[in-house]
């Protein structure tokens, strides 16, 4: 199922039991809903606040409900996996999020582009995953560059830099920057 399609049945499922979320959603779930993938996602990750109790036993209800239908949604489908990003994104990121879902209980908000860009680019830096996300987030060559001094510095491997360099540069040349 798609990330529009499971958030919407669980607004609903959240709306009949009287909860509310808001929360800023990152990874596969915030790129699906912003309509920059169309894919599947295994999970949604929250980046803030933490969920509460009432939420995460809501989504285990949830996820043994879709199974009942045949569905594959782990219990921790709905997660705070990436938390820790947020202590490590620039000061002001709050300040640049999206909308991605407005529902009657649930309301997701993306990070702004650049900082979308600084977790996927990490991501790909850090884990070598995500690089059909970053290819279809397309970033210009001047939000790389950008980019590219928060991204240097985010490990303290002496070799960290010029992996980034070349995993930037490999990017480049899969969007036709040239390099």
């Amino acid at each position: 199922m798609k990330p529009r399609d499971t958030i919407a049945l669980f607004d609903i499922f959240l709306a009949e039991r009287g909860l509310r979320l808001d929360a800023v959603v990152v990874g596969g779930t915030a790129l699906g809903l912003l309509g920059v993938v169309s894919r599947q996602t295994r999970d949604c990750d929250i980046l803030y606040p933490e969920l509460p109790g009432a939420i995460q036993d809501a989504s285990k209800q949830f996820a043994a409900a879709r199974r009942a239908y045949g569905e594959v949604l782990a219990d921790d489908w709905l997660n705070n996996g990436p938390a820790a990003l947020a202590n490590d994104l620039p000061l002001g990121w709050l300040e640049h999020l999206q909308v991605a879902f407005a529902g009657r209980a649930i309301t997701l908000r993306s990070l702004g582009r650049l900082d979308l860009l600084r977790s996927k680019l990490f991501a790909l830096c850090d884990r070598g995953i995500d690089l059909q996300d970053c290819v279809a987030l397309a970033p210009t060559d001047d939000e790389l560059t950008l980019i590219t001094p928060w991204l240097a510095e985010r490990d303290a491997n002496p070799d960290w830099p010029a992996h980034v360099a070349d995993t930037l540069d490999d990017l480049r040349r899969r969007l036709g920057h040239g390099t």
